[in-house]
């Protein structure tokens, strides 16, 4: 094992995240290692979860696989580089008062010989080498800090401030970046929807090409068929699913209160129904104006950063997964994961009552622009 250590590069024992020695090795499904901490924790803050070397997203996060080769390569490393570091510790002098510290050196603090000016980072000789040669493709622009003096202790405060507010930014402008992507995809799954004037509430007005639907103050007599909603104010979709995706896009400008999503087939239709999983809906809904809530088990508030004018429904059948989306602003609503589907699906649409004309505008099923 040793031997083999000594054929192999310092770099390909580090992980491409934290930039030290592999801790807990672990490897992704396209092939790549990192620490079970790091790779962890990366994923915890960026959803969906997408490999950091080669980009590869999983649509579900991955199972990982703890990488014994590499675990036991890495300790043979790590104890080469502890005996090489301890024979050369006494050459590196530590960082005074005054003198720029390394940010990567634990204990004892080494003076740092030259400073990131991308991460803003400063690396004294044993740390600046890996930095040089793995999270970079060439070597960024460095500031020498060989005669260079600072007052402390403002300058690693100041440091760190920078890098944490440069770090919150990118993680912002990715994570909106990968939900711009996911949001493309999912959209062309997108298929035609029309309602079933055959399920609708006899409260409700239907329009002639069935792609708008909206509460009236007139009662219809229609025939109390089973299919129909009574007395809940809602309707279905003609169209049910029993399989794969499908993707359909709801405009709702101008309402104040509503609910859609998707429906079993079995669904109870007649008397006061619950919108929840367990009576099989998988439904979002607006209340009070301002008010969003995912109507899982137990009911979750959204904090939503805008009110959204179009939403969109995507399901995948065989994942058992059904999310909204803010279609303008290209953001994550809300996802059921987990789900089982055994029955048909059907799009489902409540666009509640008119509440005096005051949410008199109707859902309206609107075709999909893959390049809104």
């Amino acid at each position: 094992m040793s031997a083999a250590c000594c054929l192999l590069t310092e770099d390909q024992f580090l992980c491409s995240i934290c930039l030290d020695v592999f801790t807990d090795p672990v490897s992704t499904p396209c092939g790549h290692n990192f620490c079970k901490a790091c790779i962890t924790q990366h994923w915890n803050v960026n959803v969906p979860f997408q490999c950091p070397n080669c980009k590869k997203l999983f649509y579900t996060r991955p199972e990982l696989q703890v990488n014994t080769f590499i675990s036991e390569m890495a300790a043979q490393f790590r104890q080469s580089a502890q005996q090489k570091a301890s024979s050369s510790s006494s050459e590196q002098q530590a960082a005074k008062p005054g003198e720029v510290p390394c940010d990567v050196c634990t204990g004892t603090k080494l003076k740092a010989l030259k400073s990131c000016l991308v991460c803003l980072v400063s690396y004294c000789e044993t740390h600046l080498e890996p930095h040089l040669t793995t999270t970079l493709n060439t070597a960024p622009p460095t500031k020498d800090w060989t005669g260079v003096r600072v007052s402390p202790p403002s300058h690693e405060g100041t440091v760190r401030r920078a890098v944490n507010q440069l770090e919150e930014t990118l993680s912002k402008q990715l994570k909106k970046l990968l939900t711009e992507v996911e949001l493309k995809r999912v959209q062309q799954s997108a298929v035609d929807v029309t309602l079933d004037p055959d399920t609708a509430n006899p409260w409700l007005i239907l329009s002639d090409d069935g792609k708008q639907v909206h509460d009236s103050d007139v009662w219809k007599t229609l025939p109390d068929n089973p299919e129909r909603f009574k007395p809940c104010v809602c309707v279905l979709a003609k169209q049910s699913f029993s399989s794969g995706r499908f993707y359909y896009e709801v405009q709702v400008e101008g309402k104040t209160e509503w609910d859609f999503g998707v429906a079993r087939e079995s669904i109870n239709r007649k008397g006061q129904i619950t919108l929840s999983p367990q009576d099989g809906y998988w439904t979002i809904w607006l209340r009070n104006e301002n008010e969003y809530k995912a109507l899982a088990d137990p009911r979750v508030l959204l904090s939503l950063k805008s009110r959204p004018q179009k939403v969109g429904v995507f399901v995948d059948y065989e994942e058992g997964l059904v999310s909204f989306y803010d279609v303008k602003s290209a953001a994550l609503i809300y996802s059921f994961t987990g789900c089982c589907f055994t029955e048909k699906l059907y799009p489902y649409f409540g666009p509640f009552l008119n509440n005096n004309g005051k949410n008199s505008a109707p859902l309206i099923i609107s075709p999909v622009n893959h390049t809104e």
